[in-house]
C-alpha cells in the first residue's frame, strides 16, 4: 500500500503542471474570428434607402506582451476580411454594388483578473485602425469609394483557458467602432460599421 501511494506522489509531481502568464512573457494566439458588422447607414441616393454590409470569418493572430501578471498588451492582426456591400431600394429589393477588403489591426490594454487560476477572464481597450486595401465598388457605372484610413475605439473582454505546457484556449469578443464616408462625386453616406468581433482559438507562452 505504502509503494502504491509513493508511486502515485511521484506521477503527480512529475506530471506536466499548468503555466500562467508571469511578468515578461509573450503569448502567440491563433483565432477564427468572425466579425459582424453592426451598420447605420444614412444613404442619400435616389431610390434607395441604405447600405448594409455583410459578415464574415477569417483567420487571425495576435501577441500579447505581459507588463505584470495582471496587465498585458494584445497586438491584434489578420488577414484582410473583405465583405460585399449591398444597397436596399425603397421598395425593398437589393443591389449588390460589390465588396471591400479591409485590414483591421488593433492594439489593446488588458486587465486580467485570475492571472493564477486555470480560468482566466480579462477585459480591455484601445484603438483600432482599419485599413481599406480594395474600396471601390460600383452601382451600374457609377463609381462609388469609401475611406482609405479608418479608426476607432475598441472594448473587448474574454478568457483564457490555461492548459499544461504553456498552452491556452481563448474565447474573445469586441465592439469595434469606426465609421467611413461613402462617396461618388460627392458624399453620399456617413456609414457607421461599428462591428462585433467573435474569435475563438489556443494560445501558446513564451
Amino acid at each position: 500500500m505504502k509503494k502504491s501511494l509513493i508511486a502515485i506522489l511521484v506521477a503527480g509531481l512529475m506530471a506536466p503542471a499548468l503555466s500562467f502568464a508571469e511578468k515578461g512573457d509573450v503569448v502567440v494566439r491563433l483565432r477564427a474570428t468572425h466579425i459582424a458588422p453592426d451598420e447605420s447607414s444614412h444613404l442619400n441616393l435616389s431610390g434607395y434607402q441604405k447600405l448594409e454590409v455583410d459578415s464574415n470569418t477569417i483567420p487571425e493572430i495576435d501577441f500579447s506582451y505581459y507588463f505584470t501578471k495582471n496587465i498585458a498588451a494584445e497586438l491584434i492582426l489578420a488577414t484582410g476580411t473583405r465583405h460585399d456591400v449591398n444597397a436596399i431600394a425603397n421598395d425593398g429589393s437589393v443591389s449588390k454594388l460589390g465588396s471591400i477588403n479591409l485590414l483591421p489591426p488593433t492594439l489593446t490594454a488588458q486587465w486580467h483578473f485570475n492571472p493564477d487560476q486555470t480560468v482566466d477572464p480579462y477585459v480591455g481597450a484601445g484603438l483600432s485602425y482599419i485599413r481599406a486595401i480594395d474600396r471601390n465598388l460600383n452601382l451600374s457605372t457609377t463609381g462609388i469609394t469609401v475611406d482609405r484610413n479608418m479608426f476607432g475605439p475598441a472594448l473587448q473582454a474574454g478568457v483564457d483557458y490555461n492548459l499544461q505546457n504553456k498552452w491556452l484556449v481563448n474565447f474573445d469578443v469586441k465592439k469595434i467602432w469606426f465609421s467611413t464616408d461613402v462617396n461618388t462625386t460627392s458624399k453620399i453616406d456617413d456609414l457607421d460599421v461599428d462591428p462585433w468581433v467573435v474569435s475563438f482559438g489556443i494560445g501558446k507562452k513564451f
